[in-house]
């Protein structure tokens, strides 16, 4: 049991943190009276969130001793057990003899967190709650919580929020300013190769926190908690899915490719370990619409959710970057399962979202006109076979339309459209 005079100074010392800190503002929309559950990689600005609810609330006219923050990354509650819940609740009441408004934290490191949640929800607590493991997602915690709470994912910054954290103003008639645009694409090329976790943001040595953000996701979100013997097998698997992020792989393959490195592994342990690694929103994965269902679970594309993350495991690969950005920002904008690749070994359509009517290739540049020729060509046949008719090139930084067997093609670069100036989901 957790000493209850210990949650009381934990409690008074969160309450005066969240009164200093200085957050950034996220353009985050929440219901009122709502309990939420955030979701999303380690260090991705969960936690600051919290902060920026807590303010709205303030400022909406509660009382900063209805606040009950906890942290279970602190290592003071190392030893806390679900069983403690009731104590720090009691210990809030002894504080300030009213009900909280309940903010916990990482909860997912305390085994059982989702029965106390759920009575607390039927107590009519509001309660907001963070988590850097998908499993709070599973069928069986939804089960356990019968409903009750609305999931919010939370992403990196995107380019916009990056350019706001920079302090970089824009507007739409920027881009036609030699200077001003120069500025824009400049930081969108930091943003592409560093990515847009909040902290990075004014870190010098980006490179190393990013590696430092990995080992802590590797060794403490995956391989400590689930009590994984062969590291070197988990360590290689992102290192060769990144080699691999512009081609499906399969488990198969993927296997065959850490034995080459004398990693002594089985395909059952990769899938095992693939699983965990996408529980700690570090990847996820996009299906080809033309597979079979079986191929469409084994044989999908990789992305990771930030691509700072995947630039720790390439060397001069801005094209696979710039794809695995699109399909960040396709994940933020639309839902997951919507978003296809296209394979039929004939040609290639890197997304795909059929209620859209949208496919979409990505190439850095169209300036070999054999590149030009090829993208142009696998858009076309794709538009005939599937009848699709909003056809996209999105690249670095070119822009035109291209005319073609009645079709038209446009070209746009992803910068613009991260900036709302291009439209590409409408």
């Amino acid at each position: 049991m957790v000493d209850k005079d210990l949650l009381k100074q934990i409690i008074i010392e969160n309450i005066e943190l969240v009164k200093s800190i200085d957050y950034f503002k996220r353009e985050v929309i929440l219901e009122d009276s709502m309990p939420y559950v955030f979701v999303g990689l380690r260090r991705v600005g969960k936690s600051y969130l919290l902060y920026q609810r807590i303010h709205e609330l303030i400022k909406s006219g509660e009382q900063w001793d209805s606040i009950l923050l906890i942290n279970f990354e602190d290592e003071r509650l190392l030893n806390f057990k679900v069983e403690d819940f009731n104590n720090l609740i009691e210990a809030h009441y002894q504080l300030f003899n009213k009900k909280p408004i309940l903010f916990l934290d990482e909860i997912q490191i305390i085994e059982g967190w989702e029965k106390f949640a759920r009575r607390m929800v039927d107590s009519k607590y509001l309660i907001y709650i963070t988590g850097s493991n998908a499993k709070m997602l599973s069928k069986e915690i939804a089960t356990t919580l019968g409903g009750r709470f609305l999931i919010f994912e939370v992403f990196p910054y995107n380019f916009c929020e990056f350019l706001i954290a920079k302090q970089i103003k824009h507007n739409s008639t920027d881009i036609y300013s030699t200077e001003k645009k120069a500025i824009i694409i400049n930081k969108f090329n930091e943003f592409l190769n560093y990515g847009g976790l909040p902290e990075i943001i004014n870190i010098k040595a980006k490179r190393n926190y990013l590696n430092n953000i990995f080992q802590k996701i590797y060794l403490g979100d995956i391989a400590l908690r689930n009590d994984i013997n062969n590291i070197y097998a988990l360590k290689y698997i992102p290192n060769k899915i990144a080699e691999t992020i512009r081609s499906s792989l399969s488990y198969t393959r993927l296997t065959n490719l850490i034995k080459r490195l004398d990693v002594k592994v089985g395909k059952a342990t990769i899938i095992q370990y693939i699983e965990m690694i996408k529980d700690s929103f570090l990847l996820f994965t996009i299906n080809n619409i033309d597979s079979k269902f079986s191929e469409k679970i084994t044989n999908p594309k990789y992305y990771f959710y930030d691509t700072g993350l995947l630039n720790l495991f390439l060397i001069n690969q801005t094209p696979a970057l710039l794809e695995n950005l699109v399909a960040i920002y396709l994940i933020q904008n639309c839902d997951n399962e919507s978003i296809y690749f296209f394979n039929n070994n004939s040609y290639e359509i890197d997304f795909y979202i059929p209620e859209k009517n949208l496919a979409i290739q990505v190439c850095y540049s169209l300036s070999s006109e054999e590149t030009k020729a090829r993208e142009t060509k696998a858009l076309i046949d794709f538009s005939k076979f599937r009848n699709c008719n909003k056809l996209f090139i999105i690249t670095f930084d070119e822009e035109y339309e291209i005319e073609k067997n009645d079709k038209i093609i446009k070209v746009i670069p992803m910068w613009k459209i991260l900036l709302n100036y291009s439209h590409l989901l409408q």
